[in-house]
């Protein structure tokens, strides 16, 4: 019989496996999903060890995971461009599709948004999940499950290097070297970058980016914002400076380190999220007359775009799956990712099997640089 598993945290810390009713079609669009594979965020760690993020408070418990893939189990009868069997990636927030935002086609934006593992929602750490039929993106022959589960992160890469606009030619810099940081890069590329730049604070990170989309590193010294930013840009050959400048990693000296790095008339974009309130070099960004953009999740064609670009072969995801556990070992995979003892971690669906010694083996040379560089929690 198939399992409707489900990975609670009922409180920081305390997390159960509970067997649920599997959901029933209520929406005549809507789907039911199996859930195959299922990564690991930052904001998923955050909740079980904090139990919040800012105003988002865990009062009741909750299924954790929002980045999965899965297999169309059965269709609403409205459905007319998903069937059984399908294999999808899921895009695990539902939009009003009525307000403002949404009607603008930034959904991302709405006010009413129905975000999985964001309470008081539960997540997609579960057998089956119901989602509407338009937020589930089929997957190409070429594009495995374990790919599509890492399609969330993608997203989020694809939707910041819109906001920067990169074009070809230019030089990008990217502040961070975790899942989303590493990602941009390879999206960055993809969108015909010639000069990426990996700046992080651990050399581990920055020898994996290098080996996977960056085409210069720059390590961050403890030294003032503006020196910082006049090394980076004398190591990687910047002239006048980069001509767009993305933050994934939300901490303070490289948001200011970043406005100094970016050129006259750049643009800077602020795509990780840490402390609410930060110094802000605010002269450099007027002087320099700076575009600035902030970004968040994903918005209209970025799912789509982030598929395409597995299945083409312009950015490949694979290299970033450190290893794949079954669900029985979540707590322990949530532990890893928590001591930086991988770089991106998969758990399998419940009903899910997986072959010992071979999907649950660890890269090595992956283990070393995640082990040196500590957590990579991405978005």
């Amino acid at each position: 019989m198939a399992s409707n598993l489900s990975f609670v945290l009922n409180k920081p810390n305390d997390v159960t496996f509970e067997e649920r009713p599997v959901p029933k079609l209520q929406n005549p669009h809507d789907v039911l999903v199996a859930v195959n594979y299922t990564g690991i965020c930052g904001s998923d760690v955050h909740y079980w060890v904090h139990g919040a993020i800012g105003h988002f408070v865990v009062k009741d418990p909750m299924v954790l995971g929002h980045e999965s893939a899965g297999t169309v189990v059965e269709v609403g009868p409205e459905v007319k461009t998903l069937k059984k069997g399908d294999r999808i990636a899921l895009e695990p927030g539902y939009p009003c599709r009525r307000c403002g935002s949404c009607l603008s086609g930034h959904y991302n934006l709405c006010p009413d948004m129905v975000f999985a593992a964001t309470p008081p929602y539960h997540g997609t750490l579960t057998g089956f999940w119901v989602a509407p039929f338009d937020f589930c993106y089929k997957l190409p022959e070429n594009v495995s499950l374990q790919e599509g589960a890492l399609i969330e992160p993608l997203a989020v890469a694809v939707h910041i290097v819109k906001q920067a606009r990169v074009q070809p030619g230019q030089s990008v810099v990217i502040m961070g070297a975790g899942p989303v940081g590493l990602l941009c890069g390879a999206v960055a590329r993809a969108y015909g970058a010639t000069k990426v730049v990996a700046v992080d604070i651990v050399q581990a990170k920055l020898d994996f980016a290098l080996s996977y989309a960056a085409t210069h590193t720059y390590m961050s010294q403890r030294v003032s914002p503006e020196e910082n930013a006049a090394a980076l840009i004398k190591s990687a050959d910047l002239g006048a400076g980069a001509d767009v400048v993305i933050d994934a990693s939300g901490a303070e000296p490289s948001i200011q380190a970043a406005l100094h790095v970016v050129r006259m008339g750049g643009t800077y974009v602020q795509g990780g999220m840490g402390k609410a309130d930060i110094t802000f070099p605010i002269m450099a960004l007027c002087l320099k007359e700076v575009t600035a953009r902030g970004s968040f999740r994903y918005g209209s064609g970025d799912y789509k775009l982030a598929i395409d670009l597995v299945a083409a072969g312009r950015v490949d995801v694979k290299k970033l799956v450190t290893g794949v556990v079954p669900f029985e070992d979540a707590e322990e995979a949530f532990k890893k990712v928590k001591e930086g003892q991988v770089i991106k971690i998969l758990i399998a669906g419940p009903n899910e099997k997986v072959v010992q010694g071979m999907d649950t083996s660890v890269d090595e040379k992956k283990l070393q640089q995640a082990q040196a560089a500590g957590s990579t929690g991405c978005c």
